[in-house]
């Protein structure tokens, strides 16, 4: 899950991630978040516990005290750094959740809509925005489209959503959908 870590934000974003953290252990999923226990990072993590969740913090070495490293994760793994952070959290995702954050959240997010844009993976990707945070976004990216600049699947290739509901069914029916059925499979081992 991708969003934010810096404090200075307004309640809701903290509100919203403990919702999603509340929904993800419901759900029966596992968390894999930036590890940290400031902003939303430490909001969504603590929820998911609170729900009986299991959570994954994967934090850089250099941010592991600025951040203050969620040492109450189920797995905290320290990397050397942001690339590797990156990469293992790519490594132990199923799926990719995306919450209003900064620069930082938006590289996160670009590389894993790139990557599935170019046929790299197919793990669903869903971006949750009730305020409307990323529309700006959404249109720079239309009119890049617009000029030719994208490949023709770059919006099939992520989800926009505005409730916790939707965002969860497009990431569970997505990756459904990349799981084989019981039929499936019956059918596959029978012919």
């Amino acid at each position: 899950m991708f969003l934010a870590s810096h404090q200075k934000i307004d309640g809701k974003y903290l509100t919203l991630a403990e919702e999603v953290g509340t929904e993800l252990a419901r759900r029966g999923h596992s968390l894999v978040s930036g590890g940290a226990t400031v902003s939303c990072m430490g909001a969504v993590a603590r929820a998911v516990r609170a729900g009986g969740g299991h959570t994954v913090g994967v934090i850089p070495q250099a941010l592991r005290d600025v951040e203050i490293a969620d040492t109450d994760s189920d797995e905290l793994v320290v990397t050397a750094d942001m690339r590797e952070r990156k990469g293992v959290m790519d490594a132990r995702s199923d799926a990719f959740l995306v919450l209003p954050g900064g620069i930082g959240t938006l590289e996160e997010l670009f590389e894993i809509w790139t990557t599935r844009t170019l046929g790299h993976h197919d793990r669903p990707l869903v971006i949750l925005d009730p305020w409307g945070v990323y529309a700006p976004l959404l249109t720079l990216v239309e009119g890049l489209h617009a000029e030719g600049f994208t490949r023709p699947n770059v919006f099939d290739a992520i989800s926009w959503t505005t409730t916790v509901e939707e965002a969860f069914d497009r990431l569970e029916k997505r990756t459904r959908h990349l799981e084989p059925s019981a039929e499936e499979l019956g059918e596959a081992t029978a012919g």
